[in-house]
């Protein structure tokens, strides 16, 4: 098995400083809120993947889809030799492209999860002894400093976790992004697009409640690494959509009056009966939105394709 070099750009306790600060600023806020990043610990990452099985919940079939049929058009598009990946996770989706791309190639995956790269590039290295892989412990919306690999490079942001940013994070990430390509990179953006207001809501809000036991995930990690006594039994899960700003929002509502202690951050929180606590934010998207945005931040959409059904599109851009 060919070894692999490990690079962390992330102080040992970053994770824990930024769950406390996002814990506190959120919690102290109107309204109420926590970023959807601290769903993913161990049994968050497997509801998950319970999540992306259920009938209901269709973008990565459809972005599995589009990668399956488009994977050689893409490689040939961007003649790419090193694929970096945002928020790679298991990178399960990578493999896809690794198959197609001109040889011997490079793989830089980047993700928070030391042990999520760890063990990604294991099992890739055992398939592919020789592929170079360089991981980067880091957090993929600060700006980021890629190791010297061969280029052309493709760097993949795939999954429609774009649409988790707010819209002016999605601008200075893609911004970001723009700053790290040279001429001949390429960017490749997984997006979900804007479709009935029935299938999104579905979508994130499923009849066997496995979106719901994730949402309240959340509360478990706060209470497990800040001390809180949330008791997730207290809160509903409440998926909807708004049609202004285009997004599917996931809410924790409290069944009645409350006050949570978080000991951690010498904290009490109190909820009244019936508020809510956004915990998500997904948006959709159009071929003009993915567009506009991309062109915002000096990038130019050069290919566009979706699944069979139209319901997930997966672009190709690179630098003006």
């Amino acid at each position: 098995m060919s070894p692999y070099q490990l690079t962390r750009t992330l102080p040992e306790d970053a994770t824990d400083a930024a769950l406390r600060a996002d814990v506190l600023h959120g919690l102290t806020r109107s309204p109420k809120s926590l970023p959807p990043k601290w769903f993913y610990d161990a049994r968050g990452s497997e509801l998950f993947e319970e999540i992306t099985r259920l009938d209901e919940y269709y973008p990565t079939r459809a972005e599995r889809e589009i990668l399956l049929a488009r994977a050689p058009a893409i490689a040939a598009a961007t003649e790419a030799r090193t694929l970096v990946e945002l928020g790679s996770g298991s990178s399960e989706k990578t493999r896809h492209l690794l198959d197609e791309l001109p040889l011997p190639h490079a793989y830089v995956p980047v993700d928070v999860s030391e042990s999520a790269l760890t063990g990604a590039a294991e099992s890739l290295l055992a398939e592919r002894p020789g592929l170079q892989v360089h991981a980067l412990i880091a957090d993929f919306t600060k700006e980021l400093a890629l190791p010297d690999t061969p280029g052309p490079r493709l760097v993949a942001f795939l999954g429609g976790t774009i649409g988790n940013l707010l819209p002016d994070e999605r601008a200075e990430f893609l911004a970001s992004v723009r700053a790290m390509l040279v001429p001949g990179d390429a960017l490749l953006l997984g997006t979900d697009l804007v479709k009935e207001e029935s299938v999104l809501v579905r979508a994130y809000d499923d009849a066997s409640g496995v979106t719901a036991a994730f949402n309240k995930n959340v509360l478990t990690v706060v209470d497990r690494e800040l001390g809180a006594d949330f008791d997730p039994a207290d809160f509903d899960h409440v998926a909807l959509w708004d049609s202004e700003q285009r997004w599917i929002e996931m809410r924790l509502r409290a069944r009645r009056a409350l006050t949570v202690k978080i000991p951690e951050l010498d904290l009490a929180v109190s909820f009244e009966a019936g508020e809510e606590m956004r915990t998500e934010v997904s948006a959709k998207f159009t071929q003009d939105t993915v567009r506009t945005e991309l062109a915002g931040a000096g990038l130019e959409l050069a290919h566009w394709w979706t699944d069979e059904a139209g319901r997930f599109a997966l672009s190709l851009s690179t630098a003006v």
